[in-house]
C-alpha cells in the first residue's frame, strides 16, 4: 500500500508543480503534513542536500522520500510517480504539436502558466526562508520578538549575499565553493 501512496502523492506533485523543482516545494510541504513521512525541518534539510547534489531538485527529493519510506523500491516508485506526468504530457504534446503549433490558444495557455509558475516558486522561496531564518516554535513558547529570528542564519545569509553579489574577489567564484563553504559552516555551527 505504501508503494501506491508514494506513486500517487508524487504523481500529483509532478502533475501540478509547473515551473521546475522549486515549484514542488509547496506540494512536498503538504505531503509532510498529510502523511508524516518527514517533518518540515527534514524538508529543509532535503532541500539543502537536493540543491547541492547533481540532478533536478524535485527528482532528488522524491527519490529521497521514497527511499526513507520504503527502501530502493520506494525510491524508484516515488521517482517514477514524479516524472510520469511530464512524460505523458510531453508525449501528448508531441503527438499534437504540428497541428496546434501556431494556435493562439496554446500560446495563451502557456503564457497564462507563467504567473502560476512564478507564484509556486515564490511560495517555495518564502517557505524555505521562514523555515531557515525564523524559529516559530521558540517564539510561540517565549513570546519574545527577538527569539522569532535565527540570527545566526540571518548573519550567515547576509555574508553569503555580500560575498556572491558585491565583493569583487569572491563574486565570480564557482557556486560549488559557496555550497561547500556553507556546508562546513553548518557543520561547525551545528552544535553552537
Amino acid at each position: 500500500m505504501i508503494y501506491l501512496r508514494l506513486f500517487y502523492e508524487f504523481f500529483k506533485t509532478g502533475l501540478f508543480a509547473v515551473g521546475g523543482g522549486l515549484a514542488t516545494l509547496p506540494f512536498l510541504s503538504q505531503i509532510a503534513d498529510e502523511t508524516g513521512w518527514y517533518t518540515h525541518s527534514q524538508l529543509a534539510d532535503m532541500i539543502a542536500v537536493s540543491e547541492s547534489s547533481p540532478g533536478p531538485i524535485g527528482v532528488n527529493m522524491a527519490t529521497y522520500v521514497g527511499f526513507t519510506c520504503a527502501g530502493i523500491p520506494g525510491a524508484v516508485i516515488a521517482t517514477l510517480g514524479l516524472i510520469a506526468p511530464s512524460i505523458i504530457i510531453i508525449l501528448m504534446i508531441a503527438a499534437f504539436l504540428e497541428r496546434f503549433k501556431e494556435s493562439k490558444y496554446v500560446s495563451s495557455a502557456f503564457y497564462g502558466l507563467r504567473p502560476a509558475s512564478t507564484g509556486l516558486i515564490a511560495a517555495a522561496g518564502l517557505s524555505v526562508a521562514v523555515e531557515t531564518l525564523m524559529r516559530l516554535e521558540v517564539f510561540s513558547a517565549s513570546k519574545n520578538l527577538l527569539s522569532l529570528f535565527d540570527w545566526k542564519c540571518i548573519v550567515l545569509a547576509a555574508i553569503l549575499l555580500i560575498l556572491t553579489r558585491w565583493c569583487k574577489p569572491t563574486k565570480n567564484l564557482h557556486p560549488i565553493l559557496f555550497i561547500l563553504a556553507s556546508a562546513v559552516v553548518g557543520i561547525v555551527f551545528a552544535g553552537v
